[in-house]
């Protein structure tokens, strides 16, 4: 008797959704959009119950995602530029197909939460509390994204949950094998766990330093990604060290660091940035 009866194979129906001419419709816009959208409804919500106007975070919204955005993907080409110096030079901004980094999207998101405190004289860490469980969120309907470009998987599996890559996008190392990690689902249900932990720190302890949330969030997902990330194959790297682990472990530290910091000096964390 098999430990696992019930096998779950998956496999991409393919990156478009609608295609007439010119007009073309890809499922990574649609689910980054949503991932947006749903993300500022939550962030709103949990606003509300920090005295926060709601407004305020929907004008925060579109500076993060001018700021996220093109920082996820620099961060991305920078570290894939022998892929796109042989041009052609516009692929350089087809984000629609696929080829972000979620690091370059946090460090751009938060250059623009800093720069939107400063303008609008809010406290920067009560706003990065509001956003984490928004974000880890996002991050888990994102991760879908990659299902559809055949993207970010793993390395081989036979285990009963297993994902198909067809033979034109696998590596070269791997052409032989049919079935990898869905990594992409790892770190989606591992971003929601995040995001549940987060809304249920969120509520039950309002009365903690302001910037606690979202070093949780830093520490949670730093662990999480660290994991994922050895399984990958694609992953960006510096020499032969994966950067992504490497920015993890920085979260991780970062995190517990704020964490300790902002309730050990609550009158800093009050402070507005």
């Amino acid at each position: 008797m098999e430990f696992f009866p019930i096998h779950l194979g998956l496999q991409s129906p393919g990156p478009i959704i609608f295609q007439a001419g010119p007009v073309t419709i890809r499922w990574y816009s649609m689910i980054i959009i949503t991932g947006i959208i749903l993300g500022t409804l939550l962030a709103q919500r949990l606003a509300k119950q920090r005295d926060e106007d709601p407004e305020k975070i929907a004008d925060l919204a579109v500076w993060l995602v001018v700021g996220a955005i093109p920082f996820a993907r620099l961060y991305y080409v920078l570290f894939e530029w022998e892929r796109y110096a042989q041009g052609p030079w516009w692929k350089v901004f087809a984000i629609w197909e696929g080829g972000i980094a979620i690091h370059g999207a946090i460090l751009g998101g938060m250059i623009a939460a800093y720069l939107f405190a400063k303008k609008t004289k809010s406290n920067f860490w009560k706003l990065a509390d509001i956003c984490a469980p928004a974000l880890a969120l996002g991050q888990a309907i994102g991760r879908w994204g990659n299902f559809f470009n055949s993207e970010a998987f793993g390395v081989p599996t036979d285990l009963p949950w297993k994902l198909y890559i067809p033979p034109e996008w696998r590596p070269t190392a791997f052409i032989a094998n049919n079935y990898f990690h869905p990594t992409f689902l790892y770190e989606s249900l591992w971003n929601l766990m995040v995001m549940s932990i987060l809304l249920w720190l969120f509520k039950k302890f309002p009365n903690w330093g302001q910037g606690t949330i979202a070093a949780t969030y830093a520490v949670l997902y730093g662990i999480g990604r660290f994991w994922i990330e050895g399984l990958r194959t694609d992953s960006l790297y510096l020499g032969s060290v994966r950067m992504a682990q490497v920015v993890s472990l920085l979260f991780v530290a970062l995190g517990l660091f704020g964490w300790w910091w902002f309730n050990r000096q609550p009158s800093k964390a009050s402070e507005s940035l």
